[in-house]
């Protein structure tokens, strides 16, 4: 079995990488459409996250579903730059600019750090790395959703099967990195799974507070 960090070598191009992935990641797609739209500020909405989930909780579907698209394609076009832009660094220059993106919606510069849970973004950085990996995890996401009607156990379950999908499908090193993308997404969610297992955690399309 290979070693996952054999032959990579961190350097000051991946440091780019990480820093062009993290001001990519860190734009507050559902802070900034939810106010072009006269709705406030989402953070004072629900749960107070700047994620999809929340969006939906104003009601507007549509908004939700451009936050969900934009949040999870600012983290696949932070990998496909860094494919396309340094074909020589392959994956590890992915892998760099993923976790820039990851980190950047997380902890946002702008927002006092204080960001999203990471589901879409997360996707979005797993589908452009292995495509068919981040489908399985998307359709895991789907499944556990139609069947309980929870977000955050969909992201939970998804996240958590993530690693085991990249290992048999990619190899190693994207199972390691799916691994550390799944710590981030349960560390995110570390008050919803106080929720869930109180049964006090919101269904999907419900308002909460």
């Amino acid at each position: 079995m290979s070693d996952p960090a054999a032959g990579f070598a961190f350097t000051g191009l991946h440091l780019v990488g990480l820093a062009l992935g993290y001001l990519l990641g860190s734009i507050p797609f559902g802070l900034l459409l939810t106010r072009a739209a006269g709705l406030g500020d989402i953070r004072k909405i629900g749960s107070g996250n700047i994620g999809a989930t929340n969006v939906l909780r104003t009601g507007n579907k549509g908004l939700a579903l451009a936050t969900l698209l934009l949040d999870g394609g600012k983290g696949a076009a932070a990998v496909l730059i860094a494919r396309y832009a340094f074909p020589d660094l392959g994956l590890e220059m992915m892998l760099a600019a993923g976790a820039g993106a990851i980190l950047g919606h997380l902890y946002p510069v702008w927002l006092g750090f204080k960001g999203g849970k990471g589901v879409a973004t997360g996707l979005g950085i797993l589908l452009a790395l292995d495509w068919p990996v981040g489908a399985l995890a998307c359709v895991t996401w789907l499944a556990v959703a139609l069947i309980f009607r929870y977000s955050s156990l969909s992201a939970l379950l998804a996240f958590l099967l993530a690693p085991l999908y990249a290992w048999f499908l990619d190899g190693p090193r994207l199972a390691v990195f799916a691994a550390l993308l799944a710590a981030l997404v349960w560390w995110r969610h570390r008050e919803n799974i106080r929720r869930l297992l109180k049964g006090e955690e919101p269904k999907i399309g419900k308002r909460k507070g």
